[in-house]
C-alpha cells in the first residue's frame, strides 16, 4: 500500500481523473489541501472553492493519468496555485482599471469660451499688477507667485513681517479696484 501526502492509504495503481471512482479518490484525498492553498492566495472562501473545483474539472477534461496520489496532489496544487495567482493579478488589474475609469471621468473639460475668458482675465490681472507701485507689486508677486510666507518675504525685502502683511493687503485692495471684482472671471 502507498500513502498520499495526507497519510491516507491508497492503491499503487495509476489514477485516471476521468474515471469517476479514481476522481472521487483524488477529490477526497486532495480537497482540503487544495482549498487551503487557494484560500491563502485569494483570501475568499467562495473564490477558493471555485478555483479548486476548476482544477478538478481541468484534470478530468484532460483525462489526466497520475502514477500515484502524490503526483495527482502535486499537479493539482500547481494548477490551483497558478489559478489563484492569476485570479489575484486579474482582480488587481480590474481594480486599477476601475479606479482609472472612475477618476478619469472627473477631468474638467473647458470650452473655447471658458479658455478665452480665462486668458482675458489673466491679461487684465497682469496689466493691473504692472500698474501697482513697485513696493506693493513685489510683495504680491512674492506672496502669490513665489508662494513665500510673510516672514520669508520680510527677510527677502529687508522689512518687518507686519509691514509685509500691510503691503500685501494694500496690494490686493488696489488690484481689486483696478480690475473691478465683477469683471474678473476665474475658475
Amino acid at each position: 500500500m502507498v500513502k498520499d501526502i495526507a497519510g491516507n492509504q491508497i492503491d499503487s495503481d495509476e489514477l485516471n481523473a476521468a474515471d469517476p471512482i479514481d476522481f472521487r479518490k483524488i477529490y477526497n484525498a486532495t480537497m482540503t489541501v487544495l482549498f487551503k492553498v487557494a484560500f491563502k492566495v485569494v483570501n475568499d472562501h467562495e473564490v477558493a472553492e471555485d478555483l479548486v473545483h476548476d482544477s478538478y474539472i481541468k484534470a478530468s477534461e484532460k483525462e489526466m493519468v497520475f502514477p500515484t496520489m502524490n503526483d495527482a496532489t502535486y499537479w493539482l496544487i500547481r494548477v490551483v496555485k497558478n489559478a489563484s495567482l492569476n485570479y489575484v493579478k486579474r482582480k488587481g488589474r480590474e481594480r486599477k482599471a476601475y479606479q482609472k475609469a472612475l477618476y478619469e471621468d472627473h477631468r474638467v473639460q473647458t470650452s473655447g469660451e471658458t479658455d478665452l475668458l480665462r486668458a482675458e482675465t489673466i491679461k487684465k490681472a497682469q496689466e493691473a499688477l504692472n500698474q501697482l507701485p513697485e513696493n506693493l507689486r513685489e510683495v504680491l508677486i512674492l506672496r502669490e507667485y513665489a508662494d513665500l510666507n510673510y516672514k520669508e518675504i520680510g527677510k527677502t525685502l529687508g522689512i518687518t513681517e507686519g509691514n509685509v502683511k500691510v503691503r500685501v493687503f494694500r496690494a490686493r485692495e488696489a488690484l481689486a479696484k483696478l480690475i473691478g471684482e465683477d469683471d474678473v472671471y476665474l475658475s
